[in-house]
């Protein structure tokens, strides 16, 4: 049976080591380029009370570490399927309104 994998109730509950036993659900082993998107999608949250969806995720990620990395072919590639939602489950965040 498949364990549902949920979206955090408390923001404060995550840390780095809570996002890779998360990311080890979804077969991926968490790099340090992939946590610091992670802090990027919390600091919008910070900043906003929201989760990213794509696009705002794609231009903070490209402000905060690079055009390169804020690329949607570079996010879908460290965070595959749906890359906006898989961010806000890793990061602790919860769902972001566009994703179904």
């Amino acid at each position: 049976m498949t364990r549902q994998i949920n979206y955090l109730e408390q923001l404060d509950a995550w840390d780095p080591e809570r996002a890779q036993l998360l990311a080890a659900e979804h077969n991926i082993s968490l790099s340090a380029a992939q946590i610091d998107i992670l802090l990027v999608a919390r600091d919008f949250y910070n900043q906003y009370g929201f989760s990213p969806s794509m696009r705002p995720l794609c231009k903070s990620v490209a402000a905060a570490l690079g055009i390169e990395m804020g690329r949607s072919i570079y996010l879908n590639q460290q965070f595959p399927g749906s890359p906006a939602k898989l961010v806000a489950q890793l990061g602790g965040l919860p769902k972001p309104k566009n994703c179904l």
